[in-house]
């Protein structure tokens, strides 16, 4: 008969599983209890429903502690723009210094403020192409809105199917 296995040994050697009782399902309730008489079911139950809570109360967690970072990141951002809306004020002065220095130099009173505008004039076009050069490489989001083509299409599809057409 060659080599028997242990599950051959149970049903006399029998290949066919002879001998075995047919289970049909696995019993999830009733007759497969713990030790501490509940279910197999109810003990899946209850596991789903603390894991439930547990995901829920990280999400919730998370959510509690990104609001209170979010309200320190807003402050803090207020007062960085004050500062810039200070310092903005303040280059007013800077300007106003530079031009008055050039006019000690020597040169004419309008000339060394007209000198000051040009250059500011000259740094403002210069940061403005930078920011144009920046905001042309933003790109729309290719992948984001062939998903929602197809989204409109399927859910187009599905409403033409549900509702028939009037003869």
């Amino acid at each position: 008969m060659g080599h028997v296995n242990s599950a051959q040994k149970s049903t006399n050697g029998s290949r066919d599983g002879a001998g075995w009782t047919a289970v049909t399902s696995i019993p999830l309730s009733e007759e497969g209890t713990a030790p501490d008489g509940q279910s197999i079911g109810a003990l899946v139950r209850d596991a789903t429903t603390h894991l439930s809570t547990l995901v829920r109360s990280e999400v919730e967690l998370a959510k509690t502690e990104l609001a209170g970072e979010m309200k320190k990141a807003v402050k803090g951002s207020v007062y960085f723009v004050l500062a810039l809306t200070v310092l903005g004020f303040s280059l007013f002065f800077l300007f106003f210094t530079l031009a008055e220095g050039l006019a000690q130099l020597g040169l004419w009173r309008w000339a060394a403020f007209g000198i000051v505008f040009l250059v500011m004039l000259l740094v403002a076009g210069l940061l403005a192409l930078l920011g144009y050069m920046r905001v042309r490489k933003i790109r729309a989001p290719k992948r984001t809105i062939e998903t929602l083509k197809d989204t409109s299409k399927i859910a187009k599809r599905q409403h033409t199917e549900e509702t028939p057409a009037a003869s």
